[in-house]
């Protein structure tokens, strides 16, 4: 294709090498950022000017901004080839409980100028609510349960409308329990240090997990092998019921097993956050992660992310200079 009819080669020479726009550089965008150094150039949003030297020491090009004051987005516009959505909603949304305006806004402004080849939001499994133990496919209805969750749907109808209005190609990831032995607050340590109950196996619901590693891998292999509009699970294979893993947890860190309430006594003495994790049973089916992103985990189950200290020597799962823009 000539240059001049290239969306790429248009452009000054600077401009010409795939750009990524991470929106939410937190730990997870951190280890996405590690894994792509020096094959694209990358972007990040921050509110906060005290990030800046941090983010250009790892190789970022940092862009100060607030999600909650849209016209300090307007430089986004346009900057990026591709766009990596894994801010979440604000913790108190006001009277509009429901609704993410940070998602909102970043789309509206992402609309201004040229538009972006792909997106990818990370979302959240607890979109579902309750499914009573049941194994969840991503056709499964949403039915949110908390204002959280509700948000994340918003947030989810605000990115479909985006691609489809636009074109561009669009992925949700929705992600369960991220951790890893590196990640602050990553493992269930501190949780068994301060002796907090667990429910009792009659009552007990499953969880998902996902490693922090696999889980960037997942948002790389999205943002290039996504299929558009489309929804997968960022999870691992692990069945586990709460209780169980907190069990081997305990185990491995040689600290006591939690213990065990039944429902009722959970419901009079554990806070309300902490009851609404527990309130909430599904199995997430990972055959689109596996089979349409082609995401080989390092660490499938939960039991050998946790037993690893150390990151696994695996290339991230799309090489960017190598695919066809």
């Amino acid at each position: 294709m000539p240059s001049i009819d290239s969306p790429l080669g248009a452009l000054p020479a600077r401009f010409r090498r795939e750009r990524l726009l991470i929106v939410g550089c937190g730990d997870v965008g951190q280890r996405v950022v590690r894994d792509l150094r020096g094959r694209m150039r990358l972007i990040a949003l921050t509110s906060s000017a005290a990030r800046v030297p941090a983010l250009r020491a790892a190789g970022v090009l940092p862009l100060v901004g607030d999600l909650d004051a849209p016209a300090t987005l307007r430089r986004l516009a346009g900057v990026a080839t591709r766009v990596l959505h894994l801010a979440p909603p604000a913790r108190d949304a006001g009277t509009s409980w429901w609704r993410d305006a940070r998602t909102l806004a970043l789309m509206r402004t992402l609309r201004l100028r040229s538009l972006p080849a792909a997106l990818v939001y990370g979302s959240t499994s607890g979109v579902y609510g309750d499914c009573g133990g049941a194994r969840v496919t991503e056709a499964r209805e949403v039915r949110p349960d908390t204002p959280r969750a509700h948000r994340r749907v918003d947030a989810e109808r605000a990115v479909r409308w985006f691609a489809r209005s636009t074109g561009v190609r669009a992925s949700i990831l929705r992600i369960p329990g991220i951790y890893a032995p590196d990640r602050e607050g990553g493992t269930p340590r501190e949780r068994l240090l301060r002796g907090t109950a667990a429910l009792q196996p009659a009552d007990d619901v499953y969880t998902n997990h996902i490693h922090a590693d696999d889980l960037a891998r997942a948002c790389i292999a999205a943002l290039y092998r996504g299929k558009p509009q489309r929804v997968v699970h960022a999870s691992d294979d692990t069945e586990l019921r709460m209780g169980d893993y907190f069990d081997f947890a305990a185990c491995l860190y040689g600290l006591p097993r939690p213990p065990r309430l039944t429902r009722e006594e959970a419901r009079r003495q554990l806070p309300v956050q902490l009851l609404s994790f527990m309130s909430e049973s599904r199995r997430l089916d990972n055959t689109r992660l596996k089979c349409e992103l082609r995401v080989r985990l390092a660490f499938p189950t939960v039991e050998s992310g946790l037993r690893s200290d150390q990151r696994p020597n695996l290339d991230p799962p799309l090489a960017p200079d190598a695919v066809a823009h």
